[in-house]
């Protein structure tokens, strides 16, 4: 009997043995688990968002080189501007898991209205909330001034966080790439007053930078529908005040420039509004020097 009592007081102390290694293992492993999850959240990087290209493209020079940031952009439409463009499943979830949205504002990005509402820990900046729209205008990037507001303005809206003295820095060097490359071309101020169509509200900007004076607006798109009474209107003004070049989007405006072309003696420069391209830090950089190479070419005749 006394052999069974030393038996299963053995067992007892074993057991008890037992549960309290488990338990102080436990503990070590949950201490360990919580210091290595603490480290983790600090190396979290930050998600940034951007509306559409021109931001991305903006945004993508100011985060250069900061590994610690994660810079997507939403999906964009196939064709045409912003206006109707519909948030997809990808761009909710994108936005759901991001930290900063950038946007242009101006209402360009309408269909990102309620989206502060619905997630209000989320950081928006607005880059061209700094800039003095055109009427109901927000093609602020079509103007280089503007593009450098734009992007001083997300670089201080990423102020918060821990790499803002590089995002300040990158900023300032991405404004003077911008500025050297309207310098190269600032001869085009000479033919201030020059008379031009415009088959698209963003080249209101481009006009008003190099002192080109609007003498009609027509604003195509992929849904645009063109009236032969507007195309007489055109016409009318073409033959009135000797306009001899016409601002336009090739994909939405060559059908119709040329058939203003086929009319009166009016030459179509066909311009790119940067909404969309290549998505590479000299993107937009590319795309104006061509626009302002053709400008110059044009003007200087």
């Amino acid at each position: 009997m006394n052999k069974n009592h030393k038996k299963y007081g053995f067992v007892a102390c074993l057991l008890l043995l037992i549960t309290v290694v488990s338990l102080g293992a436990t503990s070590l492993f949950v201490d360990h688990s919580r210091k290595e999850g603490k480290g983790k959240d600090q190396e979290k990087k930050m998600r940034i968002v951007t509306s559409f290209y021109p931001m991305y493209i903006a945004a993508l020079n100011i985060v250069d080189g900061c590994n610690s940031v994660v810079l997507e952009n939403l999906s964009e439409p196939q064709t045409g501007c912003l206006h109707d463009y519909q948030l997809t499943p990808e761009d909710m979830l994108l936005i759901s898991k991001a930290d900063v949205l950038i946007v242009n504002g101006g209402g360009i990005e309408n269909f990102l209205s309620g989206i502060a509402a619905e997630y209000p820990d989320l950081r928006i900046i607005e880059a061209g909330e700094n800039v003095e729209m055109i009427g109901e205008n927000a093609h602020f990037w079509m103007d280089t001034k503007n593009y450098q507001k734009q992007i001083q303005t997300i670089s201080k809206g990423l102020s918060f966080y821990r790499e803002a003295d590089l995002f300040e820095k990158n900023a300032k060097a991405y404004c003077k790439k911008v500025e050297s490359l309207a310098r190269d071309y600032r001869e085009l101020e000479e033919s201030a007053g020059e008379r031009v169509l415009l088959f698209h509200e963003a080249y209101e900007y481009v006009a008003k930078e190099w002192g080109l004076e609007p003498a009609y607006l027509l604003n195509l798109d992929e849904e645009r529908q063109v009236s032969a009474g507007e195309i007489a209107d055109v016409l009318s003004v073409v033959r009135k005040d000797d306009i001899k070049f016409i601002l336009a989007e090739q994909r939405y405006g060559e059908e119709t420039a040329e058939t203003v072309r086929k009319e009166v003696e009016v030459q179509p420069l066909y311009l790119d509004t940067c909404v969309r391209g290549n998505y590479e830090k000299d993107a937009y950089l590319m795309a104006m020097e061509k626009n302002l190479k053709l400008l110059r070419e044009a003007l200087q005749k």
